[in-house]
């Protein structure tokens, strides 16, 4: 990671696992649990050597029930605690719903105030790395309609690194969204980097004459169009949402004052989608900036099918935003 004033050579997994590694050390009351963090070391890699170094007390391997230690980490939060718990992939936390929703959600407000719930629930989401319908699910808007948590999508190595220590320091619980795709994703972890402002979006790429509205890991993708945008004369803006609930609606509708112009991507199914919140926000707070209607990109509304060329069809592809913008542009 990086020290000093050089930036060091990183990857998203590595700076989860270094955001990990901190909160643990510098805090007794935080502990991390779920299925395979101990001994295996994460499904995903993140949580290797932890256990070693912090002791089984710190890193827990779980039962095979989300339901179950989801509680225990509810528990633990309203005993003081600040756990850390992992659910593999966003699919398993269904089995979790219910004590994410009608518990950690809600006791805060079923309790005058009297009951916080400081609870990070960490999990994968996303498809993309060819596993099948019941494993590529985007479903990081149905939690973005709950009131009560606040959801979060980092999508570059800062956030990673830096998201975790202001969602511990969260009273009500937080559920950090890791993209499946980004956890080998490397580059230079600027020196500067800090803690991450979770109220505030950020504008990875300013622009004049377009918006594109992304977060998680169609980030990169959105990025990318933006060259390939510019290179045919057309300045696109890019935000990163950063936080899915609450919405930074002030930096989305300050955008599109500028440009005049948005296209909404999201992994996740169109229908019910939270590009469509974040299109209906448009249309309710900036319907008369607009100079076109709004574009949604968006998954396939199919499962998410095994082989490699059907996935890359039903998902989200730069092509498919530039022609999102130039639908709205020209």
């Amino acid at each position: 990671m990086s020290t000093g004033t050089t930036a060091a050579k990183t990857t998203y997994r590595e700076a989860m696992r270094e955001a990990l590694r901190e909160a643990l050390s510098s805090d007794d009351r935080v502990f991390l649990m779920g299925e395979d963090v101990g001994r295996y070391g994460g499904c995903f890699g993140v949580s290797l050597g932890l256990l070693e170094e912090f002791g089984p007390e710190r890193v827990r391997d779980s039962p095979l029930s989300e339901s179950a230690f989801v509680g225990a980490g509810i528990g633990a939060a309203l005993a003081g605690m600040r756990p850390i718990v992992e659910i593999m992939t966003v699919n398993f936390s269904l089995l979790a719903l219910d004590q994410i929703l009608n518990n950690a959600a809600t006791l805060l407000h079923m309790s005058n105030g009297q009951l916080t719930v400081p609870l990070v629930i960490r999990m994968t989401t996303g498809a993309g790395r060819q596993l099948a319908a019941q494993h590529s699910h985007s479903l990081e808007g149905w939690y973005a309609h709950i009131p009560g948590i606040r959801v979060l999508a980092p999508a570059t190595l800062e956030d990673a690194r830096h998201m975790l220590a202001p969602a511990l320091a969260d009273p009500d619980p937080v559920l950090i969204f890791e993209h499946g795709s980004l956890y080998n994703v490397s580059g230079e972890l600027p020196p500067s980097a800090g803690p991450v402002d979770l109220d505030h979006a950020a504008i990875r790429r300013p622009g004049t004459d377009i918006t594109l509205i992304t977060y998680g890991g169609s980030l990169s993708k959105a990025l990318v169009a933006a060259d390939e945008l510019a290179a045919e004369d057309i300045d696109a803006e890019v935000i990163d949402l950063r936080t899915l609930r609450p919405l930074d609606v002030t930096a989305i509708i300050a955008s599109v004052a500028r440009t005049h112009r948005a296209v909404v991507v999201d992994e996740a199914w169109r229908t019910g989608s939270l590009a469509a919140e974040v299109s209906a926000r448009i249309a309710e707070d900036a319907f008369y900036e607009l100079d076109a209607p709004v574009e949604r990109v968006c998954s396939a509304e199919v499962p998410i099918p095994y082989a490699r060329q059907l996935e890359e069809a039903a998902l989200p592809q730069t092509a498919d935003i530039v022609a999102a913008a130039h639908r709205a542009v020209d």
